[in-house]
Parts: structure tokens; C-alpha cells; sequence
């Protein structure tokens, strides 16, 4: 038996999809959670109100300013340690959920952007006819504004999905269970990186592959529906 029989077997081979499958969930629960935290940012950089606009730039300008990992370290390792000095109670972090929360900060900072540029693209006759028959800001951003922006910032949001099941391969360092993870828990089993690095590579090929493709079919039928 080679050493790819040896290491590829059928129990190795679920226990890397079901890795796989973790880094789809964590991708989907922090792209939710970036995309509230990017709309409100958006919308807060556009507010008429200071303070609004002052947080949600200082939220944007430190999370792209520094690294996706320090922030990830930030959150698992300095957490326990400022809850202990704050409530003087100690716990352990997930790092599936730490994961997650960092990822979909991080997230949040970026589409902010995305989201304000889609935002403002939106034609002004559209503010100027919730004015006259009297809709407020709110009502105008709820009903109009946000729908229309949400059709043109999809398909690079997609991208930016893609984005995040890349990235969610940094919570190994963490200890956290996705394909990268469970790619080297079988390469320290066996003494042999190379096999389940390669297998890792070609799943997150398969699966970002796929979803540029989906992401290029959807973007052909939103131009088609314009």
C-alpha cells in the first residue's frame, strides 16, 4: 500500500469533508454576520449624525488596518483575560465561534464599502420621489435604497464569500475544526503533510471553482434582468 492508499482512506477522507464542511459554515455564518455589521457601517458613514459617522470610520480604518490574524488572536487569546479582569470570570473560547465572530468583524469593515459605494449608485430621483410622497430616511433606505443595492453588490459578494471559506483556514492556528485543520491532523498522524495538504488544496478548489461559477451565471442574469 503507497502512501497515498495509506493516508487517503475512506475514514480520513470524511473526516477532511466534514473539515471542509465547518469552513462552509463558519464561511456563511461570518459573511451574515459581516453583512449586518457592513450595512450598519455603511449607513452610519452616510448619517447626518457625527458620533455615527466618527465610530463607524474608526471601526473601518483599525479592522483594515491590521491583520485578519492578529484580530483572530486578539479575540481568542486577550478575551478570557479581559473578561477576568472586568467580571472576574474565567472561560474557555470556542474557537469555532471566536472564529466566526473575528472573521465576520473583519468582513464587516470590508463590505462596508461595497455597500456605501452600492448605496450611493442608486439614482437620486429615486431619494427625491420618497420625499414627495413623504417617506422618511428610514422607510426611504428599508424600501427603495436597500433592495436596489443589494441587487448590484451580490455578485461581488459572492466574491467576497469566496474570500471568507479562504480565510476561515487561518482558525487553524487556533485550533479550530476545518479542512485546513483536519488536513494537518492526518499529516501529523502519518508523518506526511503533503498528501492531505494536496487533498485540501483540491476541495478548496473544487468548492471556490463552483462558486465563481455560480457567481458568473447569477451576474449574466442580473445584467439580463436590467
Amino acid at each position: 500500500m503507497n502512501a497515498i492508499e495509506r493516508i487517503l482512506t475512506p475514514e480520513n477522507l470524511k473526516f477532511m469533508l466534514l473539515g471542509a464542511k465547518y469552513s462552509l459554515l463558519i464561511a456563511i455564518f461570518a459573511l451574515i454576520g459581516g453583512s449586518v455589521l457592513g450595512l450598519l457601517a455603511a449607513v452610519a458613514k452616510m448619517s447626518k449624525i457625527k458620533p455615527a459617522r466618527i465610530i463607524a470610520n474608526i471601526y473601518v480604518e483599525v479592522i483594515r488596518g491590521t491583520p485578519m490574524m492578529l484580530q483572530i488572536l486578539v479575540l481568542y487569546l486577550c478575551g478570557p483575560v479581559i473578561t477576568k479582569a472586568l467580571f472576574n470570570f474565567v472561560f474557555t473560547p470556542n474557537p469555532v465561534l471566536v472564529g466566526i465572530i473575528a472573521i465576520a468583524i473583519n468582513s464587516g469593515a470590508y463590505s462596508s464599502e461595497l455597500f456605501r459605494s452600492a448605496i450611493q449608485s442608486v439614482d437620486k430621483g429615486q431619494w427625491e420621489a420618497a420625499q414627495t410622497i413623504g417617506l422618511s430616511y428610514t422607510q426611504t433606505m428599508k424600501e427603495i435604497i436597500i433592495p436596489q443595492a443589494f441587487k448590484r453588490i451580490l455578485p461581488p459578494y459572492i466574491n467576497e464569500f469566496i474570500v471568507l471559506i479562504k480565510d476561515s483556514s487561518l482558525l487553524a492556528n487556533i485550533g479550530a475544526v476545518e479542512l485546513l485543520h483536519s488536513a494537518q491532523v492526518i499529516g501529523a498522524k502519518f508523518y506526511n503533510y503533503l498528501v492531505p495538504l494536496l487533498c485540501a488544496t483540491v476541495m478548496y478548489l473544487v468548492v471556490t471553482l463552483f462558486i465563481s461559477f455560480c457567481a458568473r451565471k447569477l451576474e449574466r442574469r442580473l445584467a439580463e434582468s436590467d
